[in-house]
C-alpha cells in the first residue's frame, strides 16, 4: 500500500493533492518512452529495428549499470533462473516491438502490445464482469489487426512483431516479479544486463563493426536514456507514490501517448476507426484496473 492510501486502497483525505506529483511524473515516463522510440527510428536505416534494440539494450545496461551498480545483489546463493528468464524476455520484447515500428504507426504497435500485461491481468481474475474487458479488447484489436473489418491498411508482419512483443511482455511481467523477490529494486538493472550479454553479441555476428559505428553511439545512449532509465525511474517513483489501481488506469494511457506522438513527431495520423481501436483497447486496460490489478512492472521497452 502506498503512503497515499488508505485500508480501503484509495487515496487518504489530503491525499489527492499528494498524487498530482506522481502523476505528472507519470505522464512524463510515458512522454520520455516515446520520445525514445521516435529517436530510435533514427537508427534503423543503418543497422535495421533488431540492430537498433541491441544497441538501445547496449546503452540502458551501461546507464542503469552506471547509476545502480546491480551487481552487488549477485551470489549468496540466489537463484539466477528466474532473472536469465527475465533478461531473455525483456531483450525479445524490445526487439519485437521495434521490428514491429518499422511498419506500423506508433500508436497501433503500442496498443497491440499492451494486450499483453492486459493479458496477465485479465487471466488472473475469476470475475463475471471481466468479460466486459475482454471484450472491449477484442473489439479494439478487431479495428487494429488486419483482419478486413477496419478498411485501414495495417501490415500484417508488423502487427505479429507486435503480438509477439505483447506475449513477451507477459512474461517479462511474471518473470520479472520472480526477479524481484530475490534480487528487489536491483532485478531491472541485472535484466537489463542480462539482455545485453545475449543481444548484443548475436547482434554483433550479423551486422559486425558497423553496429558500434562512433556516430551512432551518441543517439544510441539517447535512446537507453529515454526509452529505458528515464521513464523506469519515474515509473517507479509514481508506483511507490500511487494507489496501485490509479497506476494500471493511469497506464492505460500509454497508446493515445505513443499515438499522438507518432502524429506530432513522426507524422503518422490514424484513421478514426483505428483511433477507436486503440480507445477499445484503453478501455479495456483501465477497467481492469480499476476492478482488480493491472501489473504494473515497468515496461522498460
Amino acid at each position: 500500500m502506498s503512503p497515499a492510501e488508505g485500508r480501503s486502497g484509495t487515496p487518504r483525505s489530503g491525499g489527492i493533492r499528494a498524487c498530482l506529483v506522481p502523476i505528472f511524473v507519470l505522464v512524463l515516463a510515458m512522454g520520455s518512452f516515446q520520445l525514445g522510440a521516435s529517436f530510435a527510428l533514427g537508427l534503423f536505416p543503418r543497422v535495421g529495428p533488431a540492430g537498433a534494440a541491441a544497441l538501445r539494450i547496449l546503452a540502458s545496461s551501461l546507464i542503469l549499470g552506471f547509476v545502480r551498480r546491480p551487481w552487488r545483489s549477485l551470489g549468496r546463493g540466489r537463484p539466477l533462473t528466474g532473472l536469465v528468464i527475465y533478461g531473455l524476455a525483456l531483450g525479445s520484447m524490445n526487439t519485437l516491438f521495434y521490428m514491429a515500428l518499422k511498419t506500423l504507426p506508433l500508436g497501433v504497435a503500442v496498443a497491440i502490445e499492451f494486450t499483453g500485461p492486459l493479458g496477465v491481468a485479465l487471466a488472473a481474475s475469476r470475475r463475471w464482469m471481466d468479460l466486459i474487458w475482454i471484450g472491449l479488447a477484442a473489439a479494439g484489436l478487431s479495428l487494429l489487426l488486419p483482419l478486413g473489418l477496419s478498411g485501414d491498411a495495417v501490415d500484417l508482419g508488423g502487427a505479429l512483431f507486435a503480438l509477439g512483443a505483447g506475449v513477451f511482455w507477459a512474461l517479462y511481467i511474471l518473470a520479472g516479479r520472480r526477479a524481484g523477490l530475490t534480487f528487489g529494486a536491483d532485478a531491472a538493472g541485472l535484466g537489463v544486463i542480462v539482455a545485453a550479454l545475449v543481444f548484443v553479441p548475436a547482434q554483433y555476428a550479423i551486422d559486425g563493426p558497423r553496429l558500434f559505428a562512433p556516430d551512432l553511439l551518441p543517439l544510441a545512449l539517447l535512446v537507453g536514456l529515454l526509452s529505458s532509465a528515464l521513464p523506469y525511474s519515474m515509473e517507479m517513483y509514481a508506483l511507490t507514490r500511487l494507489p496501485t489501481r490509479l497506476f494500471g488506469t493511469l497506464m492505460s494511457l500509454e497508446p493515445a501517448v505513443g499515438a499522438l506522438a507518432g502524429a506530432s513527431l513522426m507524422g503518422q495520423h490514424l484513421s478514426p476507426l483505428q483511433w477507436v481501436g486503440i480507445a477499445g483497447v484503453m478501455a479495456a486496460s483501465a477497467g481492469a484496473a480499476a476492478a482488480g490489478e493491472v501489473p504494473a512492472a515497468a515496461p522498460t521497452e
